[in-house]
């Protein structure tokens, strides 16, 4: 099923998140930690499940948006193929559900698998720098308890830092697609002293990366892409401020942005499928900045983490087998369908 190379990734993902595991539950007191699920506020897992799923069929019509250069596409296909695709992200290493999610859209909309992965680099793209959004009003706004005033100026030094790269990416963007042949050439230039090589495949790279790049043409299109990116972030770090109050943790809502963006770098780390142990030391790391205690910062981390799993898994499992396929067929064949395009 996988490459001796994806092998080794995957074992090294289940290192990584037995070690976080291990450093997590290594001093922890359970009959503390017991009492804090004793506690938890239960009515407050409806509303975040449904935005949980709101947040996924958001995904479904910004994806809409990208693939209409493409193709206009139905709404039922977009979202049940994110779904499925979130689901393999849960069951699949090295984020497999990408292809499997753009082998599923295409199979049901007729559009081969490369366009669709295109799009779905957009949309990373996209998400990329909503995250950065983030990250800036955090970084600038947020309030830490007293004590934490040397971590205070060090996440406003991180504002600003994060600004600079957000407005060097887009100027980076903008260059590449306006005047590429000088951008990619300048690229070329800077690299070939030191690294001939690696500057010939970056030049390739992102000339095809630039190439693959289709926004849409009319302001409807564009304005819609940014405000279901903006939506999408929303309905997703809500979910966090109602795990916080369904234990009782009641923080200003910058707190839920902030623990997002350390859940949003955790799942770049490498893990084992569904991002055990590095998901929640992310957010045991970011609840201590507002002395949550390790036992209970734990428990919100578990069921925060169970939220965003088994319902996609279930519901993404319910769609595939609608469609009568299986993990394994999709997996295999959006590979080779990628590979001959």
């Amino acid at each position: 099923m996988f490459t001796g190379k994806l092998d080794k990734k995957l074992l090294l993902g289940l290192a990584i998140s037995a070690l976080c595991l291990f450093f997590l539950f290594r001093k922890i007191d359970f009959h503390k930690m017991a009492e804090a699920f004793a506690g938890l506020e239960y009515a407050y897992l409806v509303p975040a499940l449904l935005l949980t799923f709101v947040s996924y069929y958001l995904r479904a019509v910004r994806w809409k948006f990208l693939l209409l250069p493409i193709k206009k596409t139905g709404m039922g296909n977009l979202f049940t193929s994110t779904l499925i695709g979130y689901m393999a992200n849960n069951l699949l290493p090295a984020r497999l559900g990408e292809l499997v999610r753009a082998y599923s859209l295409g199979n049901k909309e007729g559009i081969g698998t490369s366009a669709v992965f295109a799009s779905l680099v957009l949309e990373r793209l996209c998400d990329g720098f909503t995250v950065l959004l983030v990250l800036l009003v955090t970084f600038f706004t947020i309030k830490l308890p007293a004590g934490m005033e040397g971590i205070q100026r060090g996440l406003v030094t991180g504002g600003y830092v994060t600004f600079a790269l957000y407005l060097a990416v887009l100027t980076f963007l903008f260059l590449l697609r306006r005047h590429t042949e000088f951008t990619l050439g300048l690229i070329a230039r800077l690299l070939r002293p030191v690294a001939p090589r690696l500057g010939e495949k970056m030049e390739a790279v992102l000339c095809s990366f630039i190439s693959g790049i289709r926004l849409p043409g009319d302001v409807r299109g564009v304005v819609g892409i940014l405000v279901s990116s903006l939506l999408v972030w929303f309905t997703a770090i809500w979910p966090v401020d109602l795990m916080l109050r369904a234990f009782g943790v009641f923080l200003p809502a910058t707190a839920s942005m902030f623990i997002m963006v350390f859940l949003v770098f955790a799942v770049m780390v490498p893990a084992s499928p569904g991002f055990i142990g590095t998901y929640h030391l992310a957010c045991v790391t970011a609840l201590s900045a507002f002395q949550i205690g390790s036992e209970r910062a734990l428990s919100i981390a578990i069921v925060l983490h169970a939220m965003g799993f088994f319902p996609v898994t279930v519901a993404g499992l319910c769609c595939l087998w609608r469609d009568k396929l299986s993990i394994r067929n999709v997996e295999n064949t959006s590979q080779e369908q990628l590979r001959e395009q």
